[in-house]
């Protein structure tokens, strides 16, 4: 008697954070399917060690500023054609898409009008409930499951006329041992000389944007906190930079580049500075009081009010749908206001016990204690297989 079928999983992502969805989710899809499972598609090392079979290298179709996409337009056009080509001419069970919208989006609509009864399912709700809603209602023909990492996505995709999504929970609830202290590292938090987080972002232009003024903060609330032990984890590649950029700095933090030392660094800070982005959720879960701040181009800072549609740009703040997490944006940056916040925070008091309150209801918000994150996706992807089977 032969045993399940194997499934054939054209599964596609086009940038690091997606190679890592990618690859817990082909790991927990090899465990769930009682069979073999064939992944064929785009995607990068980790994906590759989990099994992939890659068309093309994922580097082809990652695109970050607006000079590279303007240059490699031409490769990213003949790459979704021949990405579409692969999976109609070698029809998969079922077609993964993993972030990267602009790439994902246009492939699953040419795979969709030529194999109309072929899941697709989304893994990483498009940011629609900031800006360009209309998004959600043009992916309904075309993905028939988004895989959220949001809590609030489920209803926002449903308000906005979007397809059918399942919260399945963002990466980070998996990382939760290696962000929350130990008891001796809960008491060096408590100890002095307090540690102070400082990160003002992983990318190039944040950290042009920024890099003066959170130096700025940190040498004015030095002169009330003396005592403050700074540290700023970077990414190796982004190591010169930030040494040119401390070096302007009146106060000179200590460098992290290795992820165990960032890890380490989160489970015993006292307080954060932080530019607003992923890192504010890691802090919050890791019981971090923060100041958030961000600052993006003139012109966009002019413009982003007619299009953003949310009250604020921290994702703690969203999740939670309370501002408990203070930010500082664009023109409301403000130094001194930002360094007595600070100082309040690290000496302890009501700032600081509403934060910490604040985020330990993160965890029943966001469905921490559950399966894990991935484990959740990869049981939507087979719900919506057999669900298509059914209906086919």
């Amino acid at each position: 008697m032969s045993g399940p079928a194997a499934l054939d999983i054209f599964i596609v992502a086009g940038e690091e954070s997606g190679d890592v969805l990618g690859a817990g989710l082909m790991a927990e899809l090899k465990a769930l399917h009682a069979g073999a499972v064939r992944f064929r598609g785009v995607g990068g090392a980790r994906m590759q060690a989990q099994g992939l079979v890659p068309l093309f290298p994922m580097e082809d179709i990652t695109a970050m500023g607006f000079a590279q996409v303007i240059g490699g337009l031409p490769r990213i056009l003949r790459r979704m054609g021949e990405t579409a080509q692969a999976i109609i001419a070698q029809r998969p069970d079922i077609l993964v898409m993993v972030d990267a919208p602009d790439f994902t989006h246009r492939v699953a609509r040419r795979v969709r009008a030529r194999l109309p009864s072929l899941p697709i399912v989304k893994y990483v709700a498009p940011t629609v409930w900031v800006w360009r809603q209309g998004r959600a209602k043009a992916m309904a023909p075309d993905f028939d499951r988004v895989l959220a990492l949001l809590p609030f996505e489920p209803e926002a995709m449903h308000t906005l006329g979007g397809p059918p999504t399942t919260y399945v929970g963002h990466p980070l609830l998996g990382e939760l041992a290696t962000l929350r202290p130990s008891a001796e590292e809960a008491a060096r938090r408590a100890a002095a000389p307090p540690v102070l987080l400082v990160l003002p972002g992983s990318r190039r232009a944040e950290l042009a944007r920024l890099g003066a003024t959170f130096g700025e903060v940190l040498a004015r609330l030095m002169v009330n906190v003396p005592d403050v032990e700074p540290v700023l984890p970077t990414l190796p590649g982004r190591r010169a930079q930030v040494e040119a950029m401390v070096a302007t700095w009146p106060v000179k933090p200590r460098i992290l580049v290795e992820d165990e030392e960032k890890r380490a660094a989160f489970r015993v800070a006292r307080a954060a500075l932080a530019a607003s982005g992923t890192v504010t959720l890691e802090l919050a879960l890791a019981g971090v009081p923060t100041v958030a701040a961000y600052r993006v181009p003139w012109l966009e800072g002019r413009i982003a009010p007619f299009f953003i549609r949310v009250k604020t740009a921290i994702l703690p703040n969203l999740i939670l749908d309370e501002p408990a997490m203070p930010e500082y944006l664009q023109w409301h940056i403000d130094p001194p206001a930002m360094a007595a916040q600070l100082a309040r925070l690290i000496a302890g008091g009501p700032e600081r016990e509403a934060q910490l309150s604040a985020f330990a209801r993160l965890d029943s918000v966001m469905g921490e204690g559950g399966d894990p994150p991935s484990r959740r996706a990869a049981r939507a992807v087979l719900e919506t297989l057999a669900q298509r089977r059914t209906e086919n």
